[in-house]
């Protein structure tokens, strides 16, 4: 790989992201959330920023925007609508990092300026609320089939892709998981896993779009075992979708 990825904590449960390039000294941060935990994380790193992306409004992802960019004179990259963006992006268009192309995946659903950056190069995404580890977002804007359709544009990266996602949810959302896809048993090794680690305080991000298309049931919606279980054979992949997605929020 080109670049060094430093991830770290901060909130109850929100990850972010730097990405930097040792050759050039360049470095990104994905989301502002919190300016002190991202500011201690580019002295730790002793990194100096240059871009920030924006994946989308919620204040847990743009809270320290002002003063991170005061103090980096970083350039912003993000959703129209956002206040203190430099550089607008739409789906499909592709800016430079350190010489390499970032490629801007819009997943409305979560919210409706949901913004993925994909670095083919680097076979990486950063997934903001779109796709956690065997989760997705919760739809406080976008409709299921709008979440549908932005989870199947993931579907489509190649397997090997690296995922970092903004939450640490993924104890609870393996658990909801197992309840609808038991019979899965690259499933139940995952959750031996994912309680080991959680329980040694340890991260559970990054995943791969791999490991997601085997065990992520919001990926999974035309598996035929998923699909009996809900008693919903008969019925189109966006409404097990649709279903999966009711039975998490009350789960």
């Amino acid at each position: 790989m080109q670049f060094e990825y430093h991830q770290f904590t901060y909130g109850s449960d929100n990850y972010g992201v730097l990405i930097h390039d040792k050759n050039t000294s360049e470095t990104a941060c994905v989301d502002a959330g919190d300016s002190k935990a991202y500011l201690a994380a580019l002295k730790e790193t002793g990194w100096s920023l240059t871009q920030i992306w924006i994946t989308h409004h919620h204040l847990d992802h743009t809270h320290g925007l002002a003063k991170i960019k005061e103090e980096t004179g970083a350039v912003v990259y993000g959703p129209s609508a956002f206040p203190g963006v430099d550089k607008t992006l739409e789906h499909s268009e592709i800016f430079l990092f350190s010489g390499a192309e970032v490629h801007v995946i819009s997943t409305p659903g979560h919210t409706l300026d949901m913004l993925n950056f994909y670095i083919k190069s680097e076979e990486t995404i950063f997934t903001g609320d779109t796709l956690f580890v065997m989760g997705c977002g919760r739809l406080f804007e976008g409709t299921p089939e709008q979440m549908y359709e932005s989870l199947v544009r993931l579907m489509e990266l190649p397997e090997q892709t690296l995922v970092y996602c903004s939450h640490e949810y993924t104890l609870v959302s393996a658990k909801f998981a197992l309840s609808v896809d038991f019979l899965n048993k690259e499933l139940i090794e995952r959750h031996n896993v994912v309680v080991d680690l959680v329980s040694k305080g340890k991260p559970t991000v990054p995943t791969t779009i791999g490991k997601e298309l085997e065990t992520n049931p919001f990926l999974r919606f035309s598996d035929k075992n998923i699909k009996e279980h809900l008693g919903m054979l008969s019925a189109s992949d966006v409404e097990v979708f649709t279903k999966l997605r009711e039975l998490k929020d009350s789960f």
